[in-house]
C-alpha cells in the first residue's frame, strides 16, 4: 500500500474486521470469567462467617480449585485479546510498510484462537466445577450424602 490509494486501505480495513469481531467476543468472556470469580470470592466471604458448616473445608478446597481455574481462563483470554490486537497491528504494518508479514499475521491470530480455546476450555472445567459442587449441596440438603 506503499501508494496509498482509497481501494487498498479499504481492503485492509475490511481484513481488520475479522480479529476485531473475535477481540469483542474476548472483552464478553473477560466480563463473565470476572462475574465468575466474584461470585466464588462472594461464597467464599459466606462460607468464612459459617463457622458451624461441617463441609466448610470442602467446600473451600473446590472454591479455591474454581479460582484458580478461572485465574487460568481469565490469563488466556487476556493473551488471546493481545494477540488479536497484535494481528490487526502487523496487518496495518504489514500494509504500509509494503512487507510480507503473512508468517506473523498467522501466528498471531492462530494464537490468539488457540489462547482462546484454551481460556474456554478452562471455562468449561470451572463450570462442571461448580456443578458438582451445586449437586453435593442438593445431596446433603436431602440427606443422600
Amino acid at each position: 500500500m506503499t501508494d496509498y490509494n482509497l481501494e487498498a486501505a479499504a481492503h485492509v480495513v475490511q481484513l481488520a474486521l475479522t480479529p476485531v469481531f473475535l477481540l469483542s467476543g474476548t472483552a464478553t468472556l473477560l466480563n463473565v470469567f470476572a462475574t465468575r470469580l466474584a461470585r466464588v470470592a462472594d461464597r467464599v466471604d459466606a462460607l468464612s462467617r459459617e463457622a458451624k458448616d461441617p463441609h466448610r473445608d470442602e467446600l473451600l478446597a473446590v472454591l479455591r480449585r474454581r479460582s484458580h481455574v478461572l485465574d487460568f481462563a481469565v490469563v488466556m483470554s487476556a493473551l488471546a485479546g493481545a494477540l488479536t490486537c497484535a494481528t490487526v497491528l502487523v496487518l496495518f504494518l504489514g500494509e504500509v510498510r509494503g512487507t510480507a508479514a503473512a508468517r506473523l499475521l498467522f501466528l498471531a491470530f492462530g494464537g490468539a484462537i488457540v489462547l482462546t480455546i484454551a481460556s474456554l476450555a478452562a471455562f468449561v472445567t470451572e463450570m462442571l466445577l461448580a456443578a458438582r459442587g451445586v449437586r453435593r449441596a442438593v445431596d446433603r440438603q436431602s440427606g443422600n450424602a
